[in-house]
């Protein structure tokens, strides 16, 4: 079944943050290149280390609890507990530091904000 962008929220220290509009939860891993003089001229890799990232951004609302938790652990250098929640159910958690916020208050247009989480050790299942 399809999950609709709307229904995936991230909640920082189990509080949502209001407003938001849109989540981007990307994971990388690096590689190692493996290569030696027995690869017969080609190049071989294995995976090395990962990483998480997540960017969102919204409608900024003021006095709203998760943003405040942000801005608070961004100023105050300390770690966040960061969950995704899909169709109200908690799927994936981690510890991440808060790497930028943006506000954003327009002439003619809603104030928004910003947000960049930098995942520090695994994003890892929800025990259900």
């Amino acid at each position: 079944m399809a999950v609709r962008g709307a229904d995936i929220l991230i909640l920082v220290n189990n509080v949502v943050v209001g407003g938001q509009q849109s989540a981007t939860i990307s994971e990388s891993v690096e590689t190692v290149e493996t290569t030696n003089k027995l690869t017969n001229g080609f190049k071989e890799f294995e995976y090395g280390f990962g990483e998480w990232k997540i960017s969102a951004d919204g409608i900024y609302v003021q006095g709203d609890a998760g943003f405040t938790a942000l801005k608070n652990a961004m100023r105050n250098k300390q770690k966040v507990t960061v969950r995704i929640q899909e169709e109200g159910v908690a799927t994936e958690e981690g510890t991440a530091l808060v790497t930028s916020r943006d506000l954003e208050g327009k002439y003619d247009d809603s104030a928004t904000y910003s947000v960049e989480l930098q995942g520090t050790g695994a994003l890892a299942p929800v025990a259900g």
